[in-house]
């Protein structure tokens, strides 16, 4: 069976979330994971009900989020950013499917967010198998590894 994944980013502060899915793009190849769908979105506060509908569909194993929440004159960076990183756990929850997380923020200056868009990007699709193997394991479908000491 192939996996497959999905990806949703953000376009808002695009001058960095553009960037992002080349290097989750790769990262998907180092894993032989297949990119069904990428699908971009306003902001991050719309990437959660995009997320909860490619959850639904039995051929996608894991959704990996991507965006960039730049810290302000304001403490509105921290609103949307806690939120939702909030409703995609919670999604996570509810499907038992993995959402990897690479959305930059809250709390980032625009420099430090520049430094990190490979790093979560990667990040966010690496995540996927990883929790795949730990929902295995949790459900007792995974094989136990022979010791071979």
């Amino acid at each position: 069976m192939e996996k497959k994944i999905a990806f949703v980013w953000s376009r808002f502060n695009h001058e960095i979330t553009e960037r992002m899915p080349p290097y989750a793009r790769a990262r998907a190849a180092q894993l032989g994971l297949r990119v069904e769908v990428e699908i971009s979105v306003p902001g991050a506060n719309e990437i959660p009900p995009i997320v909860k509908e490619l959850l639904r569909r039995s051929d996608i194993i894991g959704v990996a989020t991507m965006g960039a929440i730049v810290k302000g004159e304001t403490k509105h960076d921290e609103a949307i950013g806690f939120a939702t990183v909030d409703r995609l756990q919670g999604l996570a929850t509810e499907f038992g499917k993995p959402v990897g997380l690479g959305i930059i923020g809250p709390g980032v200056t625009w420099k430090q967010a520049q430094k990190r868009i490979k790093e979560y990007a990667e990040r966010s699709v690496g995540a996927i198998p990883e929790v795949i193997a730990a929902i295995k394991k949790a459900r007792g479908k995974s094989k136990p590894k022979k010791d071979t000491d």
